[in-house]
């Protein structure tokens, strides 16, 4: 049986939404695929204007340092007037045993063809007043 995102990863299909989009990174960073990575960055993104190669060379060495056990959507916005739709998560990731996690609200956008990540508010748990899982789109502290 085929993950849910692997029509996403093989390029047979778009993620439907931003919620799909960012579960489907996740996978991405999960099965080492920098490539789908790459394409899933939206072209306002910071990253898109350094070299291809540089950057899916850079994701893949850090996808591969790192696991990924478990991910949990905390809330997902639909588009609104502009565009944007967020998505909030709480990413499990462990680098060398040491726990890496991390919670993140997720700008996306639509570029034509499909959703694309935009950018990122990441929090580490100890620095989060409640415990990641309770923590909504409205109670994220973005500041």
């Amino acid at each position: 049986m085929s993950a849910p995102s692997a029509p996403f990863h093989r390029g047979e299909a778009e993620a439907p939404d931003a919620e799909r989009l960012m579960r489907s990174r996740y996978s991405a960073f999960a099965q080492r695929d920098a490539a789908y990575l790459w394409k899933t960055l939206h072209p306002d993104h910071p990253l898109r204007a350094r070299p291809e190669a540089d950057v899916v060379r850079e994701l893949r060495a850090f996808a591969q340092a790192h696991q990924y056990p478990g991910l949990t959507v905390l809330g997902h916005q639909p588009p609104d007037a502009s565009g944007l739709a967020r998505v909030l998560f709480f990413a499990r990731v462990f680098e060398k045993g040491r726990d890496q996690s991390f919670v993140e609200r997720s700008d996306f956008r639509h570029d034509g063809t499909g959703w694309r990540y935009l950018e990122g508010v990441l929090k580490l748990p100890r620095d989060l007043p409640v415990p990641p899982e309770s923590l909504t789109l409205d109670t994220f502290p973005a500041d």
